[in-house]
Parts: C-alpha cells; sequence; structure tokens
C-alpha cells in the first residue's frame, strides 16, 4: 500500500512538472510572438514581391500587384510616424516577368528615387529585360520605362541590386544574359553560353554610365548583393567554375579598379544547376558582413561571415542555420562588429522566419521566430531593415491562392 501511495504521488508530481514545463514553453512562445508588432500593410490582396529600403531619409517598400492575368502594377509607399502611408503607383504594364526570386527594387538617394521592374522580351520563358524608372527629387512625375541595358538580346537580363552612390546617382549590378545565346530557356538551365555579372552608375535622370563586366561567367538565377565601402563599391553574387563549383564571390572597386573576383569561403558546393538562393551583404565603413546559404554533400546551411577591411580577408564563418533550413537570407549590421542576420526553416514541418543577433566575435542571441511561413516558393525572399531601434520586416502570404504582404517590426532590444 505504501509502495502504491508513493508511486501515484510520483507519478502526479512528474505530471504537474511536465504541464509546468508545457505550460513555460507555451508563455515563451506566446512572448516571442507578443513583442513582434504587425503594422497595417495598405496594398491589399493579390500583392507580393515586396523590397525594403531604408537610409538616414526615408523607408520605403514596393511591391507588385496583380491587376489581373496579363496586366502587373508596381507601387510603393513610405513609412511615417510608425505606419504605412498610401500607395503610390509608379507604373502599370503588361508583359512583365513577374518571378518569385526575381523582384522589383526601390532605392532613394537625397531625395531622388530609382525603381526597377522586369519586362519580357520575347515569347521565351527567361527572356526579359531590366526596366529602370526613376523620379529625381525636382520632378513630380516619373519617367519610365528606362532600359539598363543596350545589347539588344532576346535573353535573361535580372537579379538586379540598386544602392545609392555618390551625390545623387545609384550604383546598380545585375545579371546579364547576352551572352547565353539565343535559347533563353537552355541558357537559364546552365546549357549554352555562361551567364554574366555587370555594374553600372545611374544618374537621377535615369542615364547609364560606366558600364563594366564584373565576372563573364556566374550561376544564372541567385539573386546579387552590393554594397559601398569606404573603400567603393562590393558586389556578391553565386558564382560558377568549370567544375560546377557555385560558392559566393566578391569582386572590389579599389583605386577604381575592380579586383578579380574570388571567393569568400571555399564551400565547395558542386551543383549543376541554379539553387535560386543569394547572398546578402551589408558595411559600415570598410567593415562588411556576408550571409549566404549552400548545401555541400546535400547538407544545407546558412552561414555568416565578417570582414575588417572591406572584403579583402574575410575571418572564420560562423553556422547560422542547419538541417531544414531554406536560406533566402538577409543581413543588417548594426555596429563594426554586431549584425542581424535573418533565414527560414523548417521546424516540425513548420517553417519560419527567423532572425537573431550575431557579433564579430562569434557570439549568438537566441533566434526569435518572426512569423510562420509558407515553404513554398510563392513565399519569395523575406526583407528586413533597420529603421532606428527597430528592425521591420515584409513578407508574402497565400490564403486561398490569394497573396498578400505581410510587415512586422521588432525592437532591437529583444534580440
Amino acid at each position: 500500500m505504501k509502495l502504491r501511495n508513493f508511486l501515484i504521488s510520483t507519478l502526479a508530481i512528474f505530471l504537474l512538472l511536465s504541464c509546468t514545463s508545457k505550460k513555460k514553453e507555451q508563455k515563451s512562445s506566446e512572448e516571442n510572438t507578443v513583442e513582434v508588432h504587425p503594422l497595417v500593410f495598405p496594398g491589399g490582396s493579390d500583392t507580393s514581391l515586396p523590397h525594403l529600403f531604408s537610409n538616414n531619409n526615408q523607408t520605403i517598400l514596393s511591391w507588385v500587384k496583380s491587376i489581373n492575368d496579363s496586366v502587373a502594377q508596381l507601387n510603393y509607399c513610405y513609412l511615417k510616424d510608425g505606419n504605412w502611408e498610401q500607395p503610390i503607383e509608379i507604373i502599370t504594364g503588361k508583359d512583365w516577368f513577374v518571378n518569385w526570386a526575381d523582384y522589383p527594387t526601390i532605392t532613394e538617394n537625397n531625395g531622388n528615387l530609382l525603381a526597377h521592374y522586369l519586362e519580357k522580351s520575347s515569347k521565351e520563358t527567361f527572356a526579359y529585360d531590366v526596366k529602370l524608372n526613376v523620379l529625381p527629387k525636382e520632378a513630380s512625375k516619373w519617367q519610365t520605362q528606362k532600359v539598363l541595358h543596350t545589347d539588344g538580346t532576346k535573353t535573361e537580363h535580372g537579379f538586379v541590386t540598386a544602392l545609392p552612390y555618390q551625390d545623387d546617382s545609384f550604383f546598380i549590378t545585375w545579371l546579364d544574359g547576352r551572352n547565353t545565346g539565343s535559347d533563353a530557356v537552355d541558357a537559364h538551365a546552365g546549357h549554352g553560353g555562361a551567364m554574366a555579372i555587370r555594374a553600372a552608375e545611374v544618374s537621377s535622370k535615369g542615364t547609364v554610365s560606366e558600364e563594366v563586366l564584373l565576372d563573364p561567367k556566374t550561376c544564372s538565377c541567385c539573386q546579387t548583393t552590393a554594397a559601398i565601402t569606404d573603400n567603393g563599391p562590393i558586389v556578391l553574387y553565386r558564382d560558377r567554375t568549370d567544375e560546377e563549383i557555385r560558392d559566393i564571390a566578391i569582386t572590389r572597386r579599389v583605386d577604381g579598379k575592380w579586383t578579380t573576383p574570388k571567393f569568400i569561403h571555399k564551400d565547395g558546393w558542386e551543383i549543376n544547376g541554379c539553387p535560386v538562393n543569394g547572398p546578402k551583404v551589408d558595411a559600415i565603413e570598410n567593415n562588411i558582413v556576408v550571409a549566404w546559404f549552400t548545401a555541400v554533400n546535400n547538407e544545407p546551411k546558412v552561414q555568416l561571415i565578417f570582414s575588417e577591411n572591406g572584403g579583402e580577408d574575410f575571418l572564420a564563418p560562423m553556422l547560422i542555420s542547419t538541417k531544414e533550413t531554406l536560406g533566402r537570407v538577409d543581413v543588417e549590421m548594426l555596429n563594426a562588429d554586431t549584425a542581424i542576420v535573418s533565414w527560414m526553416e523548417t521546424i516540425a514541418k513548420k517553417t519560419y522566419l527567423k532572425a537573431m543577433k550575431v557579433t564579430k566575435d562569434g557570439i549568438k542571441s537566441t533566434p526569435i521566430s518572426i512569423s510562420v511561413m509558407g515553404d513554398s516558393r510563392d513565399t519569395g525572399f523575406p526583407q528586413m531593415e533597420r529603421v532606428g531601434d527597430k528592425m521591420y520586416f515584409a513578407w508574402t502570404v497565400h490564403d486561398a491562392k490569394i497573396s498578400s504582404i505581410k510587415t512586422a517590426y521588432v525592437g532591437l532590444d529583444l534580440f
């Protein structure tokens, strides 16, 4: 009888502790959710492909709205007093290339705006051009449909990165398929000629100058990324060797000349195809940080790496996420020694947008779950930008096959 009572008491204590533990876990999860502050997105439904831009002057969100099966619209809005203002239309048109991974962007420099979208140049799926739109600070109407490149080939041009540069101009880099031949489908699959990466300067009026070939052979459909260091612009992208090694490479403009591209870290990822998962970089003076996805030996992971000399050399990489990570990274420097990195990963059959603070010395904060996500391509590439003491996020959700954009912020003190 005493043994029976002892077992019952022990079981009761175990169940009590188990319930208490579960309640603590649930409370912790709820507290995490409470700290993520959603914002009302003004663009409505049938919207996707958000892009966030922020600097000392403005915070801007751009996106694409599907009017119908053949008509699309590029819109943007400003963040004011912690809320999104009403949408402003840039351009509406047909025959756009609207793609989950190759999305439009918007950039501001001293009151001048630059945005881009992609327009099909032939019936082939991967034949499209980059169209620039500019709004000089003294103008009241957008100047649209300016062509970034003048090669005239019916091939793929996209995966654009645009940044404020000089006093009122923009630095822009993109993947350029002019040498891939006439068959855009084969070129996109990695056959035929090679995809290249190019760069140029664009004035506030939309004039393109200083165009340069950075690398004649790159991966065909991973996002590019760039930053402006004290030494000059740097560009990072997924390279492609003759042996099909597709690691992340960097080229830097130093003393007016571009350096020979080199890997930031030798992952050795051999893959005969494009993983559609590009890197992200940020810089403060000559301190830079890079986040990227790789899957050597079919082991996916997200890594982070710092440089103290503008990308000439790099410190040891840090592991951010493994196993079920999907990549789709973003990164923001808080100071010369600290960054916030975001990524997507699947845990127990649920996919999350996560973020974490990392220091140059390898100290990592507990990852924060920003939102539950869909794991399909339709989710696109989540965006992250710092605004003051907050980190803002934007992403695409699908409900009953209807897409819309969600935005939210968390305080930096949460990391």
